[in-house]
């Protein structure tokens, strides 16, 4: 079993195979999108199922497939199979947008994929136009029905954004009264690819649940699964359940048991740090696969207490220019 320096359980990997989205959510990158990796500059599959099998070897259990928008990245489908096989490996879960996933669902469920958490911060269409700045929302509940159809478990996570669509909060919650699926609410947090990183947060995790209280003051509190990042809800007669991750102000790094790693090879032992080992370069260097578990096994000794400072050890490298979009967001 992995541990960090202050006796965290690491068993989590989230595994960013893209950079590039076909969206373009203004909280998350400029309207002309990102300066786009080139394909020399992102992992191989190769070089991912190489990393993947190593970080099971050595304890991780579970790997989540984000992007940017994973599946832009041509054959995915054929890495996820390949991914899927790895011996050890008991959960792969995907992170999407929902635009281009309906029509391989029914192949997600086929090679096992347990779990997707869908992005959709709206059920509104001029709404999701001006978040998404592209008129997509009819193919993203077509990707929601048919993950349900095939009983994949499913969780809808919206970004709550002061202004533009706190009046979405309490329609998604009524989702959850006849479908079986988690809506979890989500602090935003300051990666938007420039410096318009704010200090105040307008919308926090307490703001959201007193939120949905007006209108469902019979909310109550569920146990957390471990290392839940949400704060867990369940109105009496809803079929499914409400979360609120506040990752802004970062309650749950206690427990966090998760690494990131980006397109371009990077490992982030918190999503707020500035990254702390290349493995792509690693890799590309020759080095073996002992001598690079000794060199994961050094970096996750000496990882950050909390977001907080992880954040702190990067402002002191300079300037933050970020994007959800480059780091498996």
């Amino acid at each position: 079993m992995l541990k960090d320096n202050h006796g965290r359980t690491i068993n989590y990997l989230r595994l960013a195979v893209t950079d590039r989205c076909n969206l373009r959510c203004f909280y998350c990158m400029p309207e002309e999108g990102n300066e786009w990796l080139l394909r020399s500059e992102l992992m191989t599959y190769e070089e991912m199922l190489r990393i993947c099998s190593l970080l099971v070897s050595m304890g991780i259990e579970k790997i989540r497939i984000t992007g940017g928008e994973p599946f832009v990245r041509k054959d995915i489908m054929q890495f996820l199979t390949s991914l899927s096989k790895l011996k050890g490996l008991q959960q792969i879960s995907i992170t999407t947008n929902g635009v281009l996933t309906a029509p391989v669902v029914p192949d997600l469920k086929k090679i096992g994929i347990q779990s997707v958490n869908l992005s959709l911060d709206t059920l509104d269409r001029n709404r999701f136009f001006s978040i998404t700045r592209r008129d997509e929302l009819p193919k993203v509940l077509e990707t929601l029905d048919s993950l349900l159809y095939h009983n994949i478990e499913t969780k809808l996570n919206a970004v709550v954004m002061d202004g533009k669509n706190t009046d979405d909060i309490i329609p998604l919650v009524e989702l959850t009264k006849e479908l079986p699926l988690s809506v979890r609410f989500i602090e935003e947090m300051p990666f938007n690819g420039g410096e318009n990183h704010y200090q105040n947060l307008a919308w926090d995790h307490i703001r959201i649940l007193d939120t949905i209280k007006e209108t469902y003051p019979e909310i109550k509190k569920i146990p957390d699964p471990p290392y839940s990042t949400s704060y867990n809800y369940h109105i009496p007669s809803h079929k499914g359940d409400v979360g609120i991750i506040a990752a802004y102000t970062r309650s749950f790094c206690g427990t966090c048991n998760r690494i990131r790693l980006t397109p371009q090879g990077m490992l982030k032992t918190c999503l707020y740090d500035a990254g702390v080992l290349n493995l792509k370069e690693m890799m590309r260097e020759g080095i073996s696969d002992v001598d690079i578990k000794i060199t994961l096994l050094n970096v996750f000794g000496q990882r950050a207490i909390d977001g907080w400072e992880a954040e702190k050890g990067r402002k002191e490298k300079g300037p933050v220019h970020e994007s959800m979009a480059t780091i498996g967001g």
